[in-house]
């Protein structure tokens, strides 16, 4: 348990190392923070909490840094305070806002603005189907055993594919099979009515059965066919970052945003969270991460699951990269749905 002038040092230490990116000695925290103690005061505690594994010394004549521990400390205390969005988020909100694209591209949009206004890596995500709820569901017969199914998923997005069945149904089937789609599927996710839709078929639809089995397995593959959508802004500016001078470290980082079912797996990881979460350094559970912190948040927008935040070094400026997360955050809810509205052709 540390005490109240231990935890002052700390979160000093961290506050001093994200601006400057220095060593901190014991002076500069009783000239700018710790007035009323004296650097030999503050000498001692800092040995002590490096003891403790807040603080390590990279030489024996230099200041200290902060380990993982002390960040994790810092942004908990950032986390559970009251925050009020900056006064350049109204801008940003209206930005976001503005858009009057697909979802898609406004996450895409999102991606480079986050990077813009903080020089790190912008990241935004749309969650795979299964979990967006059906709005609307039509079958058109076209012609001896061609089918045009046409899906609406809430938010607007709408997706359209011909089936081949293994035997004729008349339209009036269709539309039968169609309405109790409608009956036990409208607003829940299609996840959850593949049971309730298959038990029916075999109950009322028994002379069609394997027709009707065709129909919904096509349906199943239009909503599950979609992988996580990653869309990532600004990974260059993390060349420009001295925490990122090692090309090797870069290397593997680009490496790994290469692998989209590894950054899928990180997002979809975020998206069981509420609010925003940080994870840091060490605390990332993939080796090329171990020197990034990344900051993320779920949101529900237009009907969909997102997930939007930024990819930057341990060394983050953790207090300006959680204000920009929120105000993206404030920009996607309440989004006209019309935004969200794209049409897609498997």
């Amino acid at each position: 348990m540390l005490s109240e002038r231990q935890l002052e040092v700390v979160l000093a230490v961290v506050y001093e190392y994200i601006q400057g990116g220095d060593p901190i000695g014991s002076r500069v925290l009783s000239k700018r923070h710790l007035t009323g103690r004296s650097a030999a005061t503050i000498r001692n505690e800092m040995a002590d909490l490096a003891d403790m594994g807040f603080l390590e010394q990279p030489h024996a004549s230099a200041g200290r840094v902060p380990t993982a521990r002390a960040y994790r400390l810092y942004v908990d205390s950032i986390l559970h305070r009251h925050r009020e969005l900056p006064p350049e988020a109204e801008g940003w909100i209206s930005e976001v806002r503005s858009q009057r694209r697909g979802l898609e591209d406004v996450l895409s949009h999102i991606s480079h603005l986050l990077s813009r206004v903080t020089s790190y890596m912008g990241v935004a995500t749309l969650a795979p189907l299964d979990e967006v709820g059906l709005l609307r569901l039509d079958f058109v017969r076209l012609e001896s055993t061609r089918v045009l199914a046409v899906v609406v998923l809430d938010g607007g997005l709408v997706h359209h594919r011909v089936l081949t069945l293994p035997c004729e149904m008349s339209q009036d089937e269709l539309d039968l099979l169609a309405s109790r789609i409608h009956a036990v599927a409208v607003g829940r996710p299609w996840k959850d009515v593949r049971r309730d839709l298959i038990q029916y078929v075999v109950a009322e639809l028994r002379d069609r059965e394997m027709a009707c089995r065709v129909a919904l397995r096509e349906l199943e593959g239009i909503l599950s066919s979609q992988p996580t959508r990653i869309f990532m802004g600004g990974a260059r500016r993390l060349l420009n970052l001295p925490d990122f001078h090692d090309i090797g470290r870069l290397q593997a980082i680009f490496s790994l945003l290469e692998e989209e079912r590894s950054m899928a797996h990180l997002v979809e990881r975020c998206a069981q969270e509420q609010g925003v979460s940080v994870t840091i350094g060490e605390e990332n559970p993939v080796e090329a991460l171990k020197d990034c912190s990344l900051v993320l948040a779920p949101v529900s927008s237009a009907g969909q699951r997102a997930v939007v935040g930024l990819i930057g070094p341990v060394r983050m400026n953790y207090e300006g990269a959680i204000a920009v997360v929120e105000a993206m955050l404030a920009g996607l809810q309440d989004m006209p749905e019309k935004a969200g509205a794209a049409q897609e052709v498997p």
